[in-house]
Order: structure tokens, then C-alpha cells, then sequence
């Protein structure tokens, strides 16, 4: 068999099982076993299956995940998101449309100390979907802001699909995160930019005057524990004091605090953090053997050097490869989540893109190739037929149709086209803040 059949036919392995609802992790190592056995036979495969899990869980990179992951579920069981949004609520209710601008402004606070997509989408809904349907706006606003506003949790940092990233190209988790900021926030304002604009263009959306809370120091007292967390983690770690695992776990550990003190985190919900971790984090290993077992797999056809040499051969300028690997993404997000997608196609991609000329040092083209990639992933949160965010959003709000809900995340898919084309052609956003990071 041909190296071309034998990727094709790891792929298309891959493919039936997913079909076949079976996990993505169990999909991908089966797919893996398949092409490892047909090229080099089982003893092989028992021999790096010895080695490679145990060297995959053993890193220390890896710990950075549950302790970020820990740091989330210490916020969402703290009920720290109920503070965020009344405090947004305080903020921007005054303006048509600012309820639902609140809602992605306490989305992207709440991703700053969650690194989670599902769960700042879960957590915000539960706090703002009440609000929003009291003052007057429509199910299709609510449920798409609250569910496009639930992907800042991944692109603003930190982030765990970054993490990821950063651990599979041997980046700089600190300089990746800070690459992410200005992207973070630009998606941030063009949501909202994009709610100022629909409720104007489509009439009866949003009320057309709202009541705005005062704006009083029991607001930015709620607030004030989670800037002093951000501040500590992220200023210890540009400031050198400590590196990204022991500002995840300073993190952690100031959350749990700044949750006790609020007196929402009982017995009970203390326990059910450390369970949703274990869960999320032994989820996301497994993936990694799975796609680890794969992405061998496909390194013995040799077929994604060779790819890689066909793509450079062609002569097309550099950013049309980059444009043409994120539609890929795009694509691929309508059948997988943002993590398989990354564990899987970044050892087939990363070569390719690092061997184009972009006119820039290849540190600088990896942590922009990764912003982008972020940057794309997030598609697959919300665009059908898939679109998890949504599905996560409307299961919560049960009275609005599921089509409503994806009409409702249109004008934030457009959002993210106009993003993600301004980060693709103007790297520089990107990259601004990397040379404060030593």
C-alpha cells in the first residue's frame, strides 16, 4: 500500500468512528493502531505505546492544564461570574443593547480566570440569560450573544487550547499569551461592536431603553478580587517572578481564596471542582495519546513532509497557505472541538507554515501561527451544524429554538471574519506585546 492510501486510510478510519459517535480520543488512537500496525507491525507498536505515555503524562508542561482548568472551576463553583456580569450590567446598560454587551464583557472576564469555552458560555448563561429575557431581548440576541461571548473563555488567555499549542511547538507559554491580548480584546469590542450594530439594523431585538443599575463601590468591590488575581498571575509572570505552572497554580490557589470569601463554595461544590478537573484533564490526555498514537502513525507514510515539500514547491505566497489552512479549520470544526483539531493537524501544519518565508524571525511566525489558529478554532464553537457553544447556550434556554439561536450567532460569525482576516494581514497586532516578554 502506497504512503498516500495508507494516510487516507488512517483518516478515513478516523472519520467512520466519529461517525459513529465513538469518543475522539478512542477514534484517533484506533486510527493510530490501524496505520502504526500496517507499516511497522504490533511488537512496534507495543514498543513506543511503553514509552510515549508514559513520557507524555510525565512532563511537567502538562500540569499548567489542571491547575488552569482548577482555577475555572473554582470561579464558576465561587459564583465570582454573578459579580462580573452585574458589574458589566452596571457599566454598559445605559446604551441600547447593553445588557447584551455586558454579557460578553463579564464572558471575557471570566475567560481571563477560566482558560474554558464551555464553561464561561455555561456560567455567563446562567447569570445573564434571566436578566436579558426580563428586560425585553429576544431569545435569538440572547442566546448567540451568550454563546459567541463563551469562546472569548479560549481567546482571551489563559488559555488552554494555547497551552496545548504552545506544549506541541515548544513556544513560550508566557509570550503566547501575551501575543493573545490585543487579538482577545479586539474580539471582545467587535462582539460588541456587532450588537450596537444589529439592534439598530434589526428593530425589536433589544428593548429600546433600559434601566442602567447604579454604579456604586459594591460593584467594583465584587470585581476587585478577580483584577487582583489577573494582576498577580499574569504581572508574576511577565514580571519573572514565577513561570506559567506556578502562576497557574498561584492562580488556583486565589481563586479558591477569593471564592471562600464570598461563602458560595461549600463542601460540596469544593469537591465537585476537583471531580470536573479530573474529568476535563483526563479527557484532554487522552486525546494527546490519542493524537500522539496518530500523528506516528502518519509520520511513518512520511506523507506531511512530503505534503509540506509539494506546498512549498507550488510558489504560492505564504499568507494564501496560512488562508487556505484556516477555511481548513473552519471546515474541520464542523466535526471536531478546537482541541482534537489542534492535538491532531498542528504536527502536520506547524512544519509547513515555520518552512514559509512571512519576512519574519520563526519564533515570531510560530506564536502568530498559533494566535490564528486560536483565532479560527473558535468558528466551530458556533457555526452549525455542530456549533457546541450553541448547543451548550440553547440547552439552557430550552423555550428558543435551536434555528433561532444559530441565527443569533451570524452577526458574531461575521465578527470573526472581519477579525480574523485584520490578524492574517496585519501580524503585528499579534506580536506587539511579545517584545516586553523577556
Amino acid at each position: 500500500m502506497s504512503p498516500i492510501a495508507l494516510a487516507l486510510l488512517i483518516f478515513a478510519v478516523m472519520l467512520a468512528l466519529m461517525a459513529l459517535r465513538v469518543p475522539i480520543a478512542v477514534t484517533m488512537f484506533a486510527a493510530g493502531v490501524t496505520g502504526y500496525v500496517l507499516q511497522a507491525g504490533w511488537l512496534p507498536l507495543a514498543s513506543f505505546l511503553n514509552t510515549q505515555a508514559f513520557a507524555r503524562f510525565a512532563s511537567y508542561d502538562l500540569s499548567v492544564i489542571p491547575l488552569f482548568i482548577l482555577m475555572g472551576n473554582f470561579a464558576t463553583q465561587g459564583g465570582i461570574s454573578k459579580a462580573l456580569f452585574g458589574f458589566a450590567a452596571s457599566v454598559m446598560a445605559r446604551f441600547k443593547g447593553g445588557l447584551a454587551m455586558a454579557a460578553v464583557m463579564a464572558c471575557a472576564a471570566f475567560g481571563a480566570i477560566c482558560g474554558s469555552s464551555v464553561a464561561t458560555a455555561a456560567t455567563i448563561t446562567q447569570v445573564a440569560l434571566p436578566e436579558m429575557r426580563k428586560h425585553g431581548f429576544s431569545g435569538r440576541l440572547s442566546t448567540g450573544t451568550l454563546a459567541a461571548g463563551g469562546t472569548l473563555g479560549i481567546l482571551v488567555p489563559p488559555s488552554v487550547p494555547l497551552v496545548i499549542y504552545a506544549i506541541l511547538t515548544e513556544q513560550n507559554i508566557a509570550k503566547l499569551f501575551a501575543a493573545a491580548m490585543i487579538p482577545g480584546l479586539i474580539a471582545m469590542l467587535g462582539y460588541m461592536a456587532a450588537i450596537a450594530i444589529y439592534v439598530r439594523w434589526v428593530p425589536g431585538h433589544a428593548p429600546e431603553h433600559d434601566e442602567a443599575p447604579a454604579l456604586g463601590w459594591a460593584s467594583f468591590a465584587g470585581v476587585l478580587p478577580i483584577a487582583v488575581i489577573f494582576l498577580v498571575v499574569f504581572g508574576g509572570i511577565y514580571g519573572g517572578l514565577f513561570t506559567p505552572t506556578e502562576g497557574a497554580a498561584v492562580g488556583a490557589a486565589s481563586t479558591f481564596v477569593a471564592a471562600l470569601a464570598r461563602r458560595e463554595l461549600d463542601w460540596r461544590k469544593f469537591k465537585q471542582c476537583f471531580y470536573a478537573t479530573a474529568e476535563a484533564s483526563a479527557m484532554i490526555f487522552m486525546i494527546f495519546l490519542g493524537a500522539d498514537l496518530m500523528n506516528a502513525a502518519l509520520a511513518l507514510t512520511q506523507v506531511p513532509g512530503q505534503l509540506a515539500a509539494v506546498v512549498q514547491g507550488w510558489g504560492l505566497p505564504p499568507l494564501a497557505v496560512v488562508g487556505a489552512i484556516l477555511v481548513f479549520y473552519v471546515v474541520l470544526g464542523a466535526v471536531m472541538d478546537e482541541l482534537s483539531m489542534i492535538l491532531l493537524t498542528i504536527p502536520i501544519f506547524f512544519p509547513m507554515v515555520i518552512g514559509l518565508d512571512f519576512g519574519m524571525p520563526k519564533e515570531s511566525v510560530a506564536i502568530w501561527f498559533g494566535i490564528m489558529v486560536l483565532m479560527t478554532v473558535g468558528f466551530g464553537l458556533l457555526a452549525p451544524p455542530v456549533g457546541l457553544n450553541v448547543y451548550i447556550v440553547n440547552g439552557m434556554a430550552r423555550d428558543i429554538p435551536i434555528a433561532e439561536s444559530y441565527r443569533g450567532v451570524l452577526p458574531f460569525l461575521a465578527s470573526d471574519v472581519l477579525r480574523t482576516l485584520l490578524l492574517l494581514f496585519v501580524p503585528a497586532l499579534s506580536l506587539w506585546l511579545v517584545k516586553y516578554v523577556g
